[in-house]
């Protein structure tokens, strides 16, 4: 067997000669092989990575990848050509092409890598920021002076131990006007400039968009009197009626102090000891804190409503401010009539109360030195955000 040396025995018979040159071309041969793999494989990983760079695009370079690493790449190929190998060639030449193959993948991932950074620096060249610019904060929302308005008269009595109802808007004849003391062809009626619906009630009348808060009144006391009617039968009096009745309402009228759609706030207590006198003092009360001031002063003047007897307006004087010294209407109440008490279920002859109605809108306008009442429903963000 040779080991190292070139040189043929002497002693080497006919057939030694012949299978120590055949040995030898073998080895020149498999070497031959073997050097032109290994070239064969540089030139591919030197091809792959030239492809690789040429890609200027990420769907390029995933086309490029393809033609190496792909089910039929040539990577793929000669790895797949091992299983026509002996166990020996297989581990020789199946390491040599994994380290072929590791270094195509890693040419490929350099270049997603750079043509990843390529496409950040454009996006953020596109989208350049001034970073030495003041920062823009984000702008809050707030609560609509309206919205205040109803939320402090709520809040005021609240205090004093007044409910608040809620009711629907649109509403029947009964509860808008029949229960209020309004008979048929009465003037009042007219006088609201009522909204009507195309839909009817269970009467053949047509539905309402409620013309003022009162139905909502009604509906409160008729549920109140239903409740305690037991206390009725036994001849005991039932808790008293303190609720007001906030919300939107709606009259055919538009100009500086009107608006189609506006706000109301009825009141209502009922009781078998209630008087004027508690009223003017709920009223003096209430104008006090949500004006925040003491400087002003209260008057009743002598009116007509269907649904109270007798009926009167409410002034304020403000003794400072813009205001001083002019009268302004703020209320309409009354003592409700005996009639509307008896709509309600009660006894006139046994409870009695007083009535009321406030515009919240006009409450604001005066709170905030607004002399528009639209300015609160032109939806102008200048304005409003005064607000805030």
């Amino acid at each position: 067997m040779l080991r190292g040396s070139s040189r043929v025995p002497e002693h080497a018979g006919l057939s030694e000669l012949i299978f120590i040159k055949s040995f030898k071309a073998d080895v020149k041969i498999g070497l031959f092989y073997f050097k032109r793999f290994m070239t064969d494989l540089d030139q591919l990983v030197q091809q792959a990575q030239a492809d690789f760079a040429q890609a200027s695009l990420p769907a390029e370079l995933e086309n490029a990848k393809a033609r190496y690493l792909g089910k039929a790449g040539r990577v793929t190929e000669l790895l797949k050509a091992l299983a026509s190998l002996s166990p020996e060639e297989k581990k020789a030449r199946g390491g040599q092409i994994n380290a072929a193959k590791q270094q195509v993948e890693a040419a490929l991932q350099a270049r997603r890598q750079a043509l990843a950074e390529q496409e950040m620096q454009a996006q953020l060249h596109a989208e350049a920021l001034d970073v030495s610019l003041p920062g823009r904060g984000r702008g809050t929302g707030g609560l609509h002076p309206v919205s205040r308005s109803m939320e402090r008269i709520e809040a005021i009595f609240g205090s004093i131990g007044f409910d608040v109802a809620d009711g629907p808007e649109i509403e029947t004849d009964w509860h808008s006007f029949t229960a209020l003391n309004n008979p048929e062809n009465h003037p009042a009626r007219s006088m609201q400039d009522t909204f009507y619906v195309d839909m009817k009630d269970e009467q053949g009348r047509w539905l309402n968009l409620r013309p003022h808060t009162s139905p909502m009144q009604v509906r409160y006391a008729r549920a109140h009197a239903q409740k305690y009617a037991h206390l009725e039968a036994q001849g005991l009096p039932m808790p008293e009626i303190r609720v007001i009745a906030p919300g939107r309402t709606y009259r055919v009228d538009s100009d500086a102090t009107h608006s189609p759609m506006f706000h109301q706030c009825e009141g209502l207590w009922i009781g078998e000891n209630v008087s004027f006198k508690d009223l003017k003092v709920v009223f003096t009360q209430f104008f006090k804190l949500f004006f925040e001031t003491d400087d002003l002063q209260l008057r009743f003047r002598p009116s007509f409503f269907p649904f109270t007897e007798p009926s009167a307006e409410v002034d304020i004087a403000f003794e400072s401010g813009p205001l001083k010294g002019r009268w302004l209407e703020v209320a309409g109440s009354g003592q409700v009539h005996p009639n509307v008490v008896r709509n309600f279920g009660l006894d006139p002859e046994r409870y009695i109360g007083f009535a009321f109605g406030i515009g919240p809108d006009r409450l604001t306008m005066l709170r905030y030195g607004v002399n528009d009442l639209r300015l609160f429903f032109e939806g102008d963000l200048r304005f409003l955000a005064q607000f805030k």
